[in-house]
C-alpha cells in the first residue's frame, strides 16, 4: 500500500493535483450556488403557485356556500313560507293542499339554485310541513344540530354527510318570524348534493390531495384514500405519505371556517430542479475533463526536465553515477542540473578512493585475524606433541609428525583462492586435528563428525570451525576426568530449505554456568578474549571472521549454549553460496 502511494507521488501528480483541487472547489462552489438560487426561485414559485390553487380552492367554496346560503335565505323570507310557519306558530293547522303548494314554490327556488339537492321544512314543535310526511326532525338529525341552529339565530348551520344518503351533504337554519317579534317559526334542513363541493386537482393528476376540513377540522371532501388524522393533527409544512413526501398548503375561509388543504408531492416541485442539477453535472464534467487535459500537458512541460534528472539520480542510487545530459529549460532547473553533474564527478571520485581503502583494511583486518589464529593453533598442536613424547614409541611418534605437517601445511598455505575452502577440506583438517588429540587424550576423547554429502563442495572460510572444535577439546575434555564427546554436525536450516545449513560444534564436558556464559557473550560483542587470562581468543576470533567474511552478520547469529557439567553447543549459520 505504501510502495503504491509513493509510485503516484510524484511532482507533476501533485501539480496535477493542485489544479484539480482548484478547479473541483471553484466548479463545486459555483454549481453549488446555482443551483441553490435557482431550486429556491423554483421551489418559490411552485409554493406560490399551489398556494394560489388553494386560495382559488377556498374561494371557490366559499362562493358555493354563498351560493347555497342565498337559496336557503329566499326560501326562509318567501311570503307564502312565512305565512305558512306563522300560521302554525298560532296554532291553525295548514291543509294538505297549502302543503303542496308551499312545496311547488319551495321546488321553484330550489330550480333556480344549481347543487342543491332538497329542502326540508319543519315547524318549530319539528314537525315536518314539507315534504309531505309527518317524518320529525329529529329523526333526520342529531339533537345538538337543532340547539346549534338555535344558537346561530338564523345563520346557516353545516352538519355534513347525510345519515340517509352519503351522497348528500346537510345543513340547517333556524326560521325566525318577523311579525312575531323574530321568535323560532322553524327549521330548514337543506340537502346538498356532493359532487356540488368537489373541486377538481387538475395540476398534477392523482400525485396531488385535496381535503376540504369544516370548521370543527372534520373532512368534507377529500381524494385521499386514506387516514388524514395524521395530516389534520400535524403542524408541519411536510408530511410523508406512501414513503412519498407531500407540501401541505392550508387556506382557512374567514367565511365558512373551512379549511383547504393542498398535498403536493415534493419530488414534484423539485422535478426542474433535478434537470438543472443534470445540466451543472454534465457541465462540470465536460470542464474537469477539458481542464484536465490542459493540467496535465501543462505540469508534464514543467517537471520532464526534472524527471528526466530524478532518473539519473535513480540509477546514481544503483551504483551508476552519470552524468545527466543537458536539457533546456528554466535557469532554476539548468542550474540544478549542472550542479547534480558537478556532485557525480566529485562522488565518483571519493567513491574510488573509499572504495579502495576498505578493501585493503578488509583484506589487512583477515590476514590479521588469520595470523593470530595461526600461532594459537601451532602452540596447542606443539603442546599436545610435547604430552605425547613421554608416553609414545617412535613408531607412533613418527606417525604423529607426519600427522602434524598435514595440520601445518593446510594452515600456512597460500595455495587456496583468498582463504576460502571446500567444507570437505576443512572437515579432512578437523580430522587430522583430532587423531592428534587423541595421542593427548587417548581412549577420553571420542569424536563424530556429520556432514551430508550434498554439503561437501560448499565452500566457506578456512579455519572456521576448527578454532571451535580445538576450544571444546581444551575447555570440554581438558577440564573433564572421564571421557568426553566431541561432535561436529552439518544440517540445513530448514528441511524444505537448501539455502543455508547450520554448523554445530557440541562437547559433554564440564560446562559453565550463566555468570561465565554472559561473560563470554559479552566478550564476543566488545571484541576481547573469552579467557579471564587474555590468552582464550577461539570464539571471538571466529566472530569477527564471520563478520568480514559474511556482512550483516550480528552476534545473535553465533549461538553458544552451555550448562555445568553437562556441556557446551556452539552453532552458526551460513548461505551455502559463499559471503559477499
Amino acid at each position: 500500500m505504501l510502495n503504491s502511494l509513493k509510485k503516484w507521488n510524484t511532482l507533476r501528480n501533485q501539480l496535477l493535483f493542485i489544479f484539480l483541487l482548484v478547479m473541483i472547489i471553484v466548479l463545486l462552489i459555483v454549481s453549488l450556488l446555482t443551483l441553490r438560487q435557482v431550486s429556491s426561485l423554483l421551489k418559490s414559485n411552485a409554493e406560490k403557485q399551489i398556494q394560489q390553487v388553494a386560495i382559488e380552492a377556498n374561494g371557490r367554496m366559499e362562493s358555493l356556500y354563498e351560493q347555497v346560503n342565498m337559496a336557503a335565505k329566499l326560501v326562509m323570507t318567501d311570503e307564502e313560507v312565512e305565512q305558512a310557519l306563522t300560521d302554525i306558530y298560532d296554532g291553525k293547522e295548514i291543509t294538505f293542499l297549502e302543503r303542496q303548494e308551499l312545496m311547488g314554490r319551495v321546488n321553484r327556488i330550489m330550480g333556480n339554485t344549481d347543487g342543491i339537492f332538497g329542502f326540508q321544512l319543519f315547524s318549530a314543535q319539528e314537525q315536518r310541513i314539507i315534504p309531505l310526511d309527518d317524518d320529525p326532525l329529529i329523526n333526520r338529525i342529531d339533537k345538538k344540530w337543532i340547539a346549534e341552529a338555535n344558537l346561530a339565530k338564523g345563520r346557516m348551520v353545516w352538519i355534513g354527510d347525510d345519515p340517509n344518503d352519503k351522497n348528500n351533504f346537510l345543513a340547517i337554519r333556524r326560521v325566525s318570524l318577523m311579525e312575531r317579534q323574530f321568535r323560532n317559526g322553524g327549521y330548514l334542513l337543506i340537502s346538498i348534493n356532493r359532487d356540488h363541493f368537489t373541486f377538481a386537482n387538475e395540476t398534477y393528476d392523482n400525485d396531488q390531495y385535496s381535503i376540504l376540513l369544516d370548521s370543527d377540522q372534520n373532512p368534507i371532501i377529500q381524494n385521499y384514500p386514506g387516514d388524514i388524522t395524521s395530516i389534520i393533527e400535524s403542524n408541519e409544512t411536510t408530511v410523508q405519505l406512501n414513503q412519498r413526501d407531500y407540501m401541505v398548503t392550508k387556506q382557512v375561509s374567514k367565511l365558512t371556517g373551512w379549511t383547504v388543504l393542498i398535498l403536493t408531492p415534493v419530488s414534484e416541485l423539485t422535478e426542474g430542479i433535478s434537470a438543472i442539477r443534470t445540466g451543472i453535472i454534465l457541465t462540470g464534467i465536460a470542464g474537469a475533463f477539458i481542464f484536465t487535459i490542459f493540467s496535465y500537458f501543462l505540469s508534464t512541460i514543467i517537471t520532464r526536465p526534472i524527471l528526466r534528472l530524478t532518473k539519473t539520480m535513480q540509477r546514481a542510487g544503483e551504483g551508476s553515477l552519470t552524468l545527466n545530459p543537458s536539457v533546456s529549460s528554466v535557469n532554476e532547473i539548468n542550474e540544478l542540473n549542472s550542479t547534480y553533474n558537478q556532485l557525480v564527478k566529485e562522488t565518483n571520485h571519493l567513491i574510488q578512493m573509499v572504495y579502495q581503502k576498505e578493501i585493503l583494511r578488509s583484506h589487512s583486518e583477515l590476514k590479521a585475524l588469520q595470523a593470530q589464529i595461526n600461532p594459537h593453533f601451532l602452540f596447542n598442536t606443539l603442546d599436545a606433541l610435547h604430552w605425547s613424547l613421554e608416553e609414545k614409541d617412535e613408531e607412533e611418534l613418527a606417525e604423529l609428525v607426519v600427522a602434524m605437517s598435514d595440520l601445518f601445511r593446510y594452515t600456512i598455505t597460500k595455495e587456496t583462492d583468498d582463504d576460502w575452502v571446500y567444507l570437505k577440506d576443512e572437515i579432512k583438517h578437523i580430522g587430522d586435528y583430532m587423531e592428534i588429540m587423541e595421542m593427548r587424550f587417548g581412549d577420553r576423547l571420542q569424536w563424530h563428525v556429520s556432514v551430508p554429502e550434498e554439503y561437501e563442495q560448499i565452500r566457506i572460510p578456512k579455519l572456521i570451525i576448527q578454532p571451535l572444535v580445538e576450544n571444546a577439546i581444551l575447555h570440554g575434555a581438558g577440564k573433564k576426568a572421564g571421557s568426553c564427546m566431541i561432535s561436529v554436525t552439518v544440517e540445513p536450516v530448514r528441511q524444505d530449505s537448501r539455502d543455508r545449513i547450520r554448523i554445530t560444534v557440541r562437547d559433554d564436558g564440564s560446562g559453565m554456568d550463566q555468570e561465565r556464559l554472559e561473560w563470554i557473550r559479552n566478550s564476543m560483542k566488545t571484541g576481547g578474549t573469552s579467557s579471564a587470562s587474555g590468552k582464550g581468543m577461539a570464539i571471538s576470533n571466529v566472530y569477527k571472521r564471520l563478520k568480514l567474511y559474511y556482512k550483516g552478520l550480528t552476534h545473535s547469529d553465533l549461538l553458544i549454549e552451555s550448562e555445568l557439567n553437562k556441556g557446551t553447543k556452539i552453532s552458526f549459520e551460513l548461505p551455502v553460496d559463499g559471503g559477499e
